[in-house]
């Protein structure tokens, strides 16, 4: 085999390896499609002011890469109807709606000016006045939009980025959110685009329908070609479009689309305060030679789809011109790379360009791709083929990790519940459907603990049938869900002091969870046995014979009690959390301990509370993860202080406040020490 060819599979598969292979980019997408689908038909139940968003960027696309930040886009979709022209104003058909005219007479290609042709209702604080028209300004919607998601969701580091505000949450999750316009007029500029798609057959013509039957956005940046146009201008952004022009690559130009943006990062941008250069300029290099490069995109082609992709690059760096995709006449590079910067720039991809395909070993990541294979180039045996094959449990795994990062607004969950008719009854895939059901189980297992909260004031009667009601709520989530939404039922059933009843729910759980099959992201699991045991149910099965995930305690809602100090301190130091996270080994313990212990049964709660002070001294981190130990040690001293083992309690809390800080729980324990002091010395004078 040619060597370049060969090298070519053996990058393939490598990045296959760090991207992820196709299935794994499926399960992906179409977890996140599942979630945007619950979205829309929730936002379609509610009666206030209908309001759109949408995950974009790297992590929508399929990607994972660690440093990606979370770009979401957020629009109104019951205050403005955009228009760009006149024409279209036979399709308004309400008055509550602000009329806005895209106005690009005077604005760089890919620019518009936002009229308001109205008597303002909803863009009144961001209005200007120029030459007897109306206009919103970009500049003051940027400012105002920057000031209200600051105060909504408390960001480290805020500061506004482009069109967007942005920040960090959790001290290293960057999240960029961009509020707003959507139009469904597809602007003139456009024309010559869908006429080259139609050409070209790419993207597909359904696909290029379903592009065409839904929205881009106008947001809030301008040119810096002048300061009216930076204030005044907006400019058209076509992620929606993009998005699913993505989904369109076959793997092999997803994982050359990677391989550019790890290229962009480790090498071109690398130690570069301002970069010139950004991911979406590999994004748009890939439509260019998708649509009309006439390239071979299989997996031992991906070296040269690479250098035809950079030597585009350079070219485009050497002319001072940079096409948009969706309208050519945007030069991109415009106002940005020019002068002594555009030289340099255009100096440095020269010399990797010079350099060969040796250039990629400038990467960290590639470098431990190809390495190996140029040194031992007869010893390395790799197929194409090889990057399709993933485990089982690897699989599932992957699935699991990608529905726990779903999240739902506890708000609407009554409205989740009456849409579920709705999707179910929808076309849906294998994962589509998982997700459904995933977020089903979640909804119904934190809905009772919503409805008992407010239902303090009802009767006897009406109590004795909500809670019937509520506990085959809990019960309908533990059979569809994973093992551990089990646990909601429990958790119910010790609130309500039937303690009997969490004991054997809590009993029934550990002998799951001791199953060697057991999926849990901290906990190796036996691969063989998990093979022969789960791989041939369907996945509704799988999640709900094996799977375990940590319990979720949304903050505000009271679960049990011996834990509410917990929520309160979590609430207070970390308000833009929404929920706390327990292990659910830890808390199974917990359960038991305490039930036994309610029921009188003192040898089993002591012999629950020995298992689970053995269970953190000798963890290695399979059942209790580092991120979980402070609430952990928190759990055990709360179980020793309820029983009446002060001492031991008292060397819990010390023990939890050793732990790194996860849940920024310091001020509950500090509490709990200093009530088991006092109550100690109080028995002290006794």
């Amino acid at each position: 085999m040619d060597h370049s060819l060969r090298l070519s599979e053996i990058l393939y598969v490598g990045l296959c390896a760090k991207i992820g292979t196709p299935t794994e980019v499926t399960i992906r997408r179409d977890v996140l499609d599942m979630e945007d689908m619950i979205e829309e038909n929730i936002h379609t139940g509610k009666h206030e002011c209908r309001g759109r968003g949408m995950l974009s960027g790297s992590r929508r696309e399929g990607f994972r890469f660690k440093t990606s930040d979370w770009d979401y886009m957020l629009w109104k979709c019951d205050r403005c109807f955009l228009i760009n022209d006149i024409s279209q104003l036979r399709d308004y058909v309400s008055s509550d709606l602000d009329i806005v005219l895209m106005d690009d007479t005077d604005t760089p290609p890919g620019f518009v000016r936002l009229q308001l042709l109205t008597r303002p209702r909803y863009a009144c604080f961001s209005l200007v006045p120029l030459n007897d028209r109306i206009y919103i300004s970009s500049l003051f919607w940027r400012q105002v939009t920057h000031e209200e998601f600051s105060r909504g969701i408390k960001y480290q580091n805020a500061h506004e980025h482009g069109p967007c505000s942005s920040g960090y949450l959790h001290e290293s999750i960057e999240v960029d959110r961009a509020l707003c316009f959507a139009c469904k007029y597809w602007p003139r500029g456009t024309n010559h685009w869908i006429e080259r798609c139609l050409r070209h057959k790419w993207p597909p013509a359904s696909v290029l329908e379903d592009i065409l039957n839904d929205n881009y956005h106008c947001v809030a940046i301008g040119s810096k070609s002048s300061t009216i146009a930076y204030t005044l201008d907006w400019r058209l952004s076509f992620s929606l479009a993009e998005q699913k022009l993505v989904f369109t690559m076959n793997h092999t130009q997803f994982i050359c689309y990677g391989l550019l943006k790890i290229f962009l990062k480790d090498v071109i941008n690398k130690n570069v305060e301002e970069p010139l250069m950004c991911s979406y300029f590999m994004k748009t290099t890939m439509f260019w030679l998708i649509q009309v490069g006439h390239m071979n995109w299989s997996p031992n082609n991906l070296l040269e789809c690479f250098c035809k992709c950079f030597k585009y690059l350079v070219q485009c760096v050497n002319r001072g011109k940079f096409a948009n995709f969706f309208i050519q006449q945007n030069n991109m590079f415009m106002n940005k790379i020019i002068g002594i910067a555009r030289e340099s720039l255009l100096d440095q991809l020269n010399q990797y360009y010079r350099m060969g395909l040796p250039c990629l070993l400038l990467s960290s990541i590639l470098r431990s791709i190809l390495e190996p294979a140029l040194s031992r180039p007869c010893r390395i045996q790799f197929t194409a083929g090889m990057c399709h094959e993933i485990g089982c449990a690897c699989k599932d795994l992957r699935t699991l990790e990608e529905l726990k990062e779903i999240h739902l607004e506890k708000c609407y969950l009554f409205l989740f519940l009456k849409s579920v008719v709705t999707l179910l009854n929808s076309s849906l895939s294998p994962y589509k459907s998982l997700t459904l059901q995933w977020c089903t189980a979640d909804v119904l297992a934190v809905t009772p603990f919503v409805i008992v909260k407010y239902s303090s004031h009802y009767k006897n009667k009406h109590m004795y049938n909500l809670g019937k009601m509520l506990c085959n709520m809990l019960k309908l989530s533990s059979r569809i869900g994973t093992i551990s939404h089990s646990l909601y039922l429990a958790l119910y059933y010790y609130r309500t002091g039937r303690y009997n009843k969490a004991l054997g729910v809590s009993n029934l759980m550990k002998r799951r969870l001791l199953e060697h099959f057991i999926l849990y992201y901290a906990k190796p699991v036996d691969r063989n046995r998990y093979s022969e045991e789960i791989s041939n149910l369907s996945l509704s099965r799988k999640m709900k014979a094996a799977w375990v995930v940590d319990i979720k305690f949304y903050l505000g809602i009271q679960y049990i009690e011996e834990l509410i100090l917990e929520q309160e301190e979590t609430k207070l130091k970390s308000p833009n959390d929404e929920a706390i996270l327990y292990p659910v080994f830890v808390l199974v313990e917990m359960l038991s301990v305490l039930s036994n212990y309610r029921l009188g049964t003192g040898s089993q709660y002591l012999q629950s509370l020995t298992d689970l002070h053995t269970l953190l001294l000798y963890d290695d981190g399979r059942y209790v993860p580092t991120k979980h130990r402070d609430i952990s040690w928190q759990i055990l001293g709360i179980c020793q202080q309820v029983i009446g083992e002060f001492h031991g309690a008292l060397q819990s809390y010390q023990e939890s406040l050793k732990q790194d800080p996860q849940h920024k729980i310091q001020r509950a324990t500090h509490a709990r020490i200093y009530h088991i002091q006092h109550q100690l010395s109080r028995n002290q004078r006794v």
